[in-house]
């Protein structure tokens, strides 16, 4: 499994992606895509919308606005509770999402000697009963210490909040009890800075859905079942932004809001869509066997939620969800009839009653995605150089479907008018269909290898048997490194097979 400073470091090096405002030190929880990342960011996107907007008949598209009236948060519970429990270390005025944090009781031979905290990661076990060690020692306390058993800082009591010490200094007494924090971006709308221009940017981009419900069911004929999917920027001020691009303040959503009846059988439509989104995945070049679910327990779901089962991908900082898939009942179009006094109902023509629809939401993100898409990719092995001898590679092994270039086009020497002028021509003849790349700069070998790592599925060479022989040109595959000679004819066929599946 790599890790995630070598998928850091790749990204920055080949131009996925940047730290945001780094020339300034960087903005904590906010990133740049370049040049590469861009085209794989969109490729991801439009990937998503060709499945499940144009490939189905029962789902139609929206944009709604990032910035909405400050009602609909309300409406929607945003403004009294969608928050965090926060954590401040008086000492480092670093500050922690409080169920981020694990502590445990040390105890030599029933007796207490004192706490140890970390936090949360897959490794925290094992540092926690390395501290718990450092303290015994540290203490010079005899006998045999009892196991570690770690426990969330949200479960301490309140007499532990000064015994427990800061993952930031390691002293006791300087955490605060956790607070709640409150998530959501606040600006003003207006030439006035006060309550009554308050404004928020979207923290998410199911509700825009949500409030354009009665205008798509009046102006596009769709009848329930059906769904409105939406692509967008959503903003959430996070308390500890970290593992890349995983959890940050600002990030793009990928969601589908699909109405029911409430008499429709959502075990089984719940089932297909968990169906249909590890499918997609696999589409992408996530394998199947690193897909799982986590099935949300009845006593862990929202009041309103009937289900929910996450899709998890082990990422490099540990198993995590990928994208979550609910069945959240009628709670959203309820809470936003009530409060806008507007009626949302949709009139069911084969029942012949007004309701107002269930839904189940797939919901994911572009950026969490992207890194998942990245971690399956990365791979390293040995391929022969241009004397034969076994040589080091990195490799995306990107699915073409979703690779920033679809093709690299390499003429063989720069000195021969012949072969640059048909590399070209070919080139130019490829670009009107897919991204593709043209270099001439050095050796084969490393033209070569510098696609690989940017994970370009094919390399296309033009040599001297493409304009003094048949015509035919050389296919090298990213992955087996094998080539084969084709007719220019032949490469679109293949290509289009390979990346467009036609």
């Amino acid at each position: 499994m790599v890790d995630m400073a070598t998928i850091e470091s790749l990204c920055k090096r080949r131009g996925f992606i940047y730290r945001s405002s780094e020339i300034y030190g960087g903005f904590n929880g906010f990133f740049d895509y370049g040049p590469l990342g861009v085209e794989l960011k969109n490729n991801i996107k439009r990937a998503w919308w060709n499945d499940f907007v144009h490939g189905r008949e029962d789902i139609v598209g929206l944009d709604a606005s990032i910035i909405m009236h400050p009602d609909v948060w309300k409406a929607s519970g945003h403004v009294a509770g969608f928050s965090d429990p926060m954590v401040d270390c008086k000492e480092s005025k670093m500050r922690f999402r409080a169920d981020q944090i694990f502590f445990a009781e040390v105890k030599v031979d029933g007796e207490t000697i004192g706490y140890v905290s970390v936090l949360e990661d897959d490794g925290m076990q094992a540092e926690a009963e390395k501290k718990a060690n450092d303290l015994k020692r540290k203490l010079s306390k005899q006998g045999t210490l009892d196991s570690v058993v770690l426990k969330n800082y949200m479960d301490a009591r309140p007499d532990e909040y000064e015994k427990i010490p800061s993952p930031a200094t390691g002293k006791a007494g300087t955490l605060t009890p956790p607070r709640d924090f409150n998530l959501m971006f606040q600006t003003y709308v207006g030439a006035l800075r006060d309550e009554t221009a308050v404004a928020y940017l979207r923290p998410e981009t199911a509700q825009g859905i949500f409030a354009d419900f009665k205008n798509v069911v009046d102006t596009s004929r769709v009848k329930v079942p059906f769904g409105i999917a939406q692509i967008g920027k959503a903003f959430r001020n996070e308390i500890t932004p970290r593992n890349f691009i995983f959890r940050s303040r600002e990030f793009e959503q990928m969601e589908i809001e699909y109405f029911i009846s409430p008499k429709e059988d959502w075990k089984k439509l719940h089932r297909e869509w968990i169906d249909a989104c590890k499918k997609w995945f696999v589409s992408i070049g996530i394998p199947e066997n690193e897909l799982s679910e986590d099935v949300h327990p009845q006593e862990k779901l929202a009041h309103y939620a009937k289900a929910c089962t996450d899709i998890t991908f082990k990422f490099p900082h540990g198993l995590q969800e990928l994208q979550g898939i609910a069945v959240r009942g009628n709670f959203d179009l309820t809470q936003h009839q009530n409060a806008s006094g507007k009626t949302l109902e949709y009139f069911d023509e084969t029942l012949k009653e007004k309701y107002l629809p269930h839904v189940i939401e797939p919901s994911l993100g572009v950026d969490r995605t992207l890194l998942a898409v990245l971690t399956a990719a990365y791979d390293e092995d040995e391929i022969p150089n241009e004397k034969g001898t076994p040589e080091k590679r990195t490799v995306l092994r990107f699915s073409p479907r979703v690779a920033p270039y679809k093709a690299a086009i390499f003429p063989l020497v720069k000195n021969k008018p012949e072969i640059m002028e048909k590399a070209r021509s070919l080139y130019l003849k490829l670009r009107r269909r897919w991204n593709v790349f043209f270099d001439a700069g050095g050796a084969i070998g490393r033209r070569y290898r510098r696609q690989d790592e940017i994970g370009t599925p094919f390399g296309i060479t033009i040599d001297f048997q493409s304009v003094e022989g048949d015509g035919s040109v050389t296919v090298r595959d990213r992955d087996t490194t094998k080539q084969v000679r084709m007719s220019e004819d032949e490469i679109v066929s293949h290509l289009s097979k390979e990346i467009d599946g036609i």
